[in-house]
């Protein structure tokens, strides 16, 4: 394959974690080297899934605060560019309850995905300039499920309810990052938002859905036109559609949008297949 990196995307209920792993299924029953990342992988090569940021003074005041485990912080802790950024998940994941919860709540509120929307659009952005620089020179593709454009649009739109275009230029910038990779993007599209979002709340548990709605509605976009519970989610995901449209109107790099409003698994593996090989 020429591309390196294969981006999957789609609004939430509409396959694209599916279609993910359809995709690294067939490039490797193809003898394609490919590796699969999914939403929500602490070890993502490109995004920052769980990990805190820190200038080089808070994270001085983090280890004086944190007594005897200032050691193990310093021994997680990577500095890129001046930032002190600290993977606090994976440190919570092999620590257990020796990541404290007085420790791990203020840390977790420096998240990556809590900076300033300016600060985390330079921190990620630089996040895929090196990821692309990495990739380049190995013999694989990539595969990123969902954080091109929907962590962009999540951060900007639904949590700071920023103006469209910062959010188009924020998957720009990205998209400006991986060229050197040929990517290739494999939109995931449904007709009946409604239908298909509804159809994820059903096969989830009920505290992916709490967690999503209160996301949606609290702040941001959702909090500034009063929107609320299950509808109001919806309308928040129609408007977030219609900015995502707007993204693929204006990207530059190879895209092919599957319509999935059939749910139908074996047509979506052909049209998959057609696509990659």
């Amino acid at each position: 394959m020429k591309t390196k990196l294969i981006l999957v995307e789609g609004l939430p209920g509409s396959g694209k974690s599916t279609t993910a792993r359809l995709i690294h299924e067939i490039l490797t029953e193809n003898g394609v080297d490919a590796e699969l990342f999914m939403e929500g992988n602490l070890d993502h090569p490109a995004d920052y899934e769980g990990v805190a940021h820190f200038t080089q003074e808070e994270f001085e005041n983090l280890l004086e605060e944190s007594g005897s485990l200032s050691t193990i912080l310093e021994k997680w802790v990577t500095v890129k560019r001046g930032r002190r950024l600290l993977p606090y998940m994976k440190m919570k994941n092999e620590l257990g309850n020796g990541l404290s919860d007085e420790l791990l709540a203020p840390i977790s509120k420096k998240d990556v995905y809590e900076l300033p929307l300016e600060e985390n659009i330079a921190v990620i952005s630089e996040s895929w300039e090196e990821f692309a620089k990495q990739a380049a020179s190995e013999e694989k593709v990539y595969i990123l499920e969902c954080c091109f454009i929907q962590n962009p649009v999540t951060v900007g739109m639904v949590k700071y309810g920023a103006e469209a275009e910062v959010t188009i230029e924020y998957v720009n910038k990205l998209a400006e990052a991986v060229k050197v990779l040929n990517p290739l993007l494999v939109y995931v599209s449904q007709e009946d938002i409604e239908k298909s979002f509804r159809k994820a709340v059903e096969e989830r548990p009920g505290d992916w859905f709490n967690g999503f709605v209160h996301y949606y509605t609290s702040q941001g976009y959702g909090l500034a036109k009063e929107l609320s519970g299950l509808d109001g989610t919806i309308e928040i995901l129609k408007a977030r559609q219609e900015l995502e449209k707007s993204i693929l109107y204006q990207l530059s790099i190879p895209m092919h949008i599957l319509n999935n409003s059939q749910f139908d698994f074996d047509k979506h593996r052909e049209n998959l297949t057609n696509i990659l090989i």
